[in-house]
């Protein structure tokens, strides 16, 4: 078996139009997953790779550790699921580092704005991703509650400052790798409750800064380890409590449309390494019916629908 044969053995896009496909979903898991409040996991489930991804995941197992330490590196490469990870994971980096200065503009300059057009866009995932509820029981109801309640309490969490140590950015990665494959929950969001959001992005503005390669590289290391075990813990609460774990994953989006709701008033700010912070504010009703507000509510149709539109071709593309 050359190597060739090997990477093409491993499951994967089967042509270039197919990894192209596969880049894309990847490119808008990335641009979500550095929004506060946005999961590239939902993106994910709404595109129908969800379980894909966590196969391909947890494909780096210890059979495949023990066929590199024994140098069997074809074995190795056909165990892997490379030839499904390379295009997500570059169209995942390629938007994290590409869009993470337009998302930091319109978040800054056009908050209303973007933040109705996310809130489109998490409504109507809340409605795909519970529309893979095989049967509505009381216990599933009960658990979603539980989710809707967990979803708004973290999202109400003031964020903090922490230390900009490396062992506490690669700490950052385990936690943070965790919420941005769970539909849901926002790994950027978790980032910003640990006071890195802006340190980690910042550094993702310049990547070839030598000191800023050094945190990226530590922040991945921490997300490598963090995906190795929190994907098998997925893999197992899907296969064995598939219903339970939907109505969670739907009560925490939910719970979490607190954070997305576009017209807030800031209560409390900081400023942190010369840039002020929102550490604390509450949702308000829109000041006024005028050109603003309807486009709001113009553009949180456009992601309800967008969504919609994304999950119907997913289920078409999958029949």
């Amino acid at each position: 078996m050359t190597f060739k044969q090997a990477f093409l053995k491993s499951p994967g896009p089967d042509s270039g139009k197919a990894a192209f496909v596969l880049w894309l979903k990847g490119f808008c898991m990335g641009g979500a997953d550095i929004i506060p409040g946005v999961s590239g996991g939902t993106i994910a489930f709404i595109t129908g790779i969800y379980s894909q991804l966590i196969d391909a995941i947890r494909s780096f197992n210890l059979v495949f550790i023990k066929k590199i330490i024994t140098l069997d590196l074809k074995s190795a490469l056909a165990e892997a699921h490379l030839r499904f990870l390379l295009p997500l994971l570059f169209g995942i980096g390629l938007a994290i580092v590409s869009t993470s200065r337009i998302i930091h503009y319109f978040l800054d300059k056009h908050p209303v704005e973007i933040w109705s057009l996310f809130f489109g866009l998490i409504a109507a995932s809340i409605v795909v991703v519970g529309r893979q509820l095989k049967s509505v029981k009381p216990a599933a109801l009960g658990v979603g509650l539980l989710g809707v309640l967990v979803g708004y309490l973290v999202v109400g969490m003031i964020p903090v400052t922490t230390p900009d140590k490396l062992w506490f950015v690669f700490i950052c990665g385990v936690i943070s790798i965790c919420a941005m494959i769970l539909p849901g929950i926002s790994g950027a969001f978790i980032l910003l409750l640990l006071g890195k959001y802006a340190y980690i992005t910042g550094a993702m503005k310049n990547p070839f800064d030598l000191g800023n390669l050094l945190i990226i590289l530590v922040f991945l290391c921490g997300a490598a380890l963090g995906l190795s075990g929190f994907s098998r813990v997925l893999h197992f609460l899907f296969s064995k409590f598939h219903d339970a774990t939907i109505a969670m994953l739907t009560g925490f989006m939910l719970g979490a449309m607190r954070k997305i709701w576009p017209w807030k008033e800031v209560l409390e700010t900081r400023v942190i390494r010369g840039k002020e912070y929102v550490l604390a504010e509450q949702n308000v009703l829109p000041p006024a019916w005028d050109g603003d507000f309807f486009l709001a509510v113009g553009l949180m149709l456009l992601g309800f629908i967008l969504v919609l539109a994304l999950d119907r071709l997913s289920r078409k593309g999958g029949s």
